[in-house]
């Protein structure tokens, strides 16, 4: 052994203990220095929001969560805005944000953000009971020392100097009574530490002085939440969620799924919520489609009230638009004129229809042509064989063999003649943008695409959007309801592949319409069966659910036109309150000649008019005017429907083609009356029996 060498041995573990227990000290040493940074940090994000407080804010400070010690919320901001759940960071710069990924220099930091998505989950559900929607509540990271206004999935990155400007640009979501019930609420959810390291602040962030918060109930708030929703503008009723409605904004499916409901039960509604849900969660687009032109733009713009972050990131349009222009971008050639192919049908019809069996059934040649617009091109059908197999779903009238092969020579000799002129109808271009979408699909796919009033589509529309979303979780939600339907014909989702079992939600209370007003609407229907995409009910009758408020129907009964039309002006200037406005009434006409005609009546009566076609969902001091139709999906706190019973006295008769159009036009005017919250009047010329209530 070597002199001296144990003692060497001892001096290095000596020295290597005695660095490992420096080390040890300057890594406790830089802890606690973060510890104490992150508390400054947050006393100086504090002292900045303490600032809205004066606004009509609530500051909630170093909160538990779950009843935790080790786990808190460093505040929760509840406001006119919506609720803040807020993680102060104290980083020695500002993080960046690239597509999915949010770094710091070279270092990722996604990981910071699950706890904070976590927690404000926790903050949804225990305020979903008030009638706040998901979207009102934002988880968001506020960065000290650092300027910054940026988005990282749902959560919303604010540098301390940003966070008070940006909060008070946000749109208005809770009125003062919400904010109070909500944040004694939530001062009870998430309590405060014994201890705080903001305890001086604490005082000064109350929710509010004890003696003025009251004891509230939570079916109180949201009754006291409907209640201001009633009293505002029309455009934001639009936007009004029911806590009943809620949990389908934000479920999980695991395929594609189906939201079904009576009218009135705020399917739409829903359908725009999950829609900024959904866009807050991915980078992806969001594709919502219609089947009616002038609702998209009315969609997104209650869309921007509901959430302009995600604005840029939600495609609105109507289904014949997308096919348009997605055939356009794939250079595929298509001519649509409407005039050439009604011609085209028209020179068909003279040779193959007027002579035929089919005049038996029906002389009248718009319901073979619908016959061949919905049921065979509809339905994507190219042999008789497939034809005559075919359950002709929505449509009431059987036909013999002989009668569909009528209808087949027919149809071929359209499809001749429309190819003579070198054009296309609505079907041609469907299947024109199915087979490109087959060919390649999109390079950027949809999150998620959302189909409201899928009633009125044919089946080939509809496996067109289902080629589009897939079948991946959360991709295809349908919306609609079969009572609705307004054009002819229908199909079941099993034809379109399109499998529903066990994925969707059911929605049983009507949130629109006082009471009178469903009543009436539905004993225009209640003894018609209707095809609702899954299946057939045996009568019109629905179990509906009601939140009664109040509302009338007024009958107007004249002894001839002129005289009904005075009666109308003079209905539209009796207001019923004070806040009543025209830009909150409509007059609503079964046709397009009946609309004209009322376009000139209540312009000479000096009444501002926006034609329903104009109408892109911002409020505009005119009473709104369009057709049965054109209102689809649109709500109104006064609407008037002249000569309301005239279409469909016109469409009955003995034959069944007859009881079928007076089906039809029942299911248009009962989604006309529905359209009207609180005051249906209902005119008519005297000297025929009323057909409603």
């Amino acid at each position: 052994m070597v002199a001296g060498g144990s003692a060497r041995r001892r001096g290095q573990r000596a020295r290597e203990e005695a660095e490992r227990w420096a080390r040890r000290s300057r890594e406790a040493n830089a802890v606690a220095r973060r510890y104490e940074k992150a508390a400054e940090g947050e006393r100086r994000a504090a002292a900045a929001l303490l600032t809205l407080t004066a606004a009509g804010w609530s500051l909630l400070v170093d909160r538990r969560w779950r009843e935790t010690q080790t786990a808190n919320v460093d505040m929760i901001l509840i406001g006119p805005a919506g609720i803040f759940v807020i993680d102060v960071k104290s980083w020695h710069r500002a993080p960046a944000v690239s597509g999915e990924r949010l770094s710091l220099l070279d270092e990722r930091l996604d990981a910071e953000v699950p706890k904070l998505l976590a927690i404000t989950r926790t903050a949804e559900e225990h305020v979903a009971p008030l009638g706040v929607a998901p979207i009102a509540v934002r988880p968001t990271m506020i960065f000290t020392g650092h300027r910054l206004n940026a988005r990282y999935g749902r959560t919303w990155l604010l540098g301390q100097e940003d966070a008070v400007p940006a909060l008070l640009d946000e749109p208005t979501r809770l009125t003062a009574p919400m904010i109070r019930a909500v944040a004694t609420h939530l001062a009870d959810t998430f309590r405060e530490y014994e201890t705080s390291s903001l305890s001086e602040l604490n005082g000064a962030a109350a929710v509010a002085p004890e003696e003025t918060i009251s004891l509230f109930d939570p079916d109180d708030a949201a009754e006291a939440s409907l209640r201001a929703a009633l009293r505002a503008p029309i455009e934001r009723w639009m936007t009004f969620l029911h806590p009943d409605q809620i949990a389908l904004t934000r479920r999980h499916w695991n395929g594609p799924a189906r939201l079904s409901g009576p009218t009135g039960t705020g399917k739409t509604v829903v359908g725009l919520h999950r829609a900024a849900y959904l866009a807050e969660l991915s980078s992806r687009p969001i594709l919502y489609v219609t089947f009616v032109r002038n609702l998209p733009r009315v969609q997104e713009q209650l869309f921007r009230q509901l959430c302009p972050a995600a604005a840029e990131r939600a495609e609105f349009t109507h289904l014949h638009a997308w096919v348009q222009s997605f055939l356009a971008e794939r250079g595929v050639a298509w001519s649509l004129n409407k005039k050439l192919v009604d011609h085209a049908f028209a020179v068909a019809w003279q040779r193959y229809g007027t002579d035929s069996v089919l005049t038996d059934v029906d002389p009248a040649p718009a319901y073979w042509q619908d016959e061949i617009n919905r049921v065979i091109k509809g339905r994507g059908l190219t042999l008789l064989e497939d034809y005559r197999a075919v359950r002709r779903h929505g449509r009431r009238m059987r036909l013999r063999p002989a009668q569909r092969e009528a209808v087949w020579l027919l149809y071929e000799e359209y499809e001749v003649l429309r190819k003579n002129h070198g054009v296309h109808d609505f079907n041609d271009v469907l299947v024109a943008a199915l087979d490109e979408l087959r060919r390649r699909p999109l390079d950027r796919p949809y999150a998620s695409v959302i189909v409201d009033e899928v009633q009125d589509l044919t089946l080939i529309g509809v496996r067109l959007l289902h080629a589009l979303a897939g079948d991946g979780p959360n991709g295809l939600l349908l919306i609609g309801d079969g009572q609705q339907a307004v054009y002819p014909g229908g199909f079941r989702l099993v034809d379109a592949g399109i499998a529903v079992k066990g994925r969707g939600g059911v929605l049983r209370t009507n949130y629109r319409n006082a009471d009178q007003i469903l009543r009436a609407a539905m004993a225009i229907v209640r003894d018609d069966p209707f095809e609702d995409l899954e299946e057939m009910s045996s009568d019109g009758r629905r179990d509906i659910e009601a939140a009664y408020h109040d509302g009338a129907v007024v009958n107007a009964d004249a002894d001839d036109r002129g005289t009904l039309d005075e009666l109308l002006i003079e209905a539209i200037r009796d207001r019923p309150a004070p806040e009543s406005a025209p830009a909150d009434a409509a007059v609503l006409c079964a046709t397009r000649r009946e609309l004209d005609h009322y376009h000139r009546i209540l312009t000479r009566a000096g009444i501002p008019v926006l034609r329903l076609e104009n109408y892109d969902g911002r409020p505009v001091d005119a009473i709104k005017l369009g057709t049965y139709r054109r209102a689809k999906g649109l709500e109104f706190k006064r609407v008037f429907l002249p000569q309301y019973d005239a279409m469909i006295r016109a469409g009955e008769g003995a034959g069944a083609a007859d009881h079928e159009r007076a089906e039809l036009a029942r299911r248009q005017l009962f989604v006309a009356m529905t359209r009207a919250r609180d005051l249906l009047w209902l005119g008519r010329v005297a000297n025929t029996a009323r057909i409603g209530p």
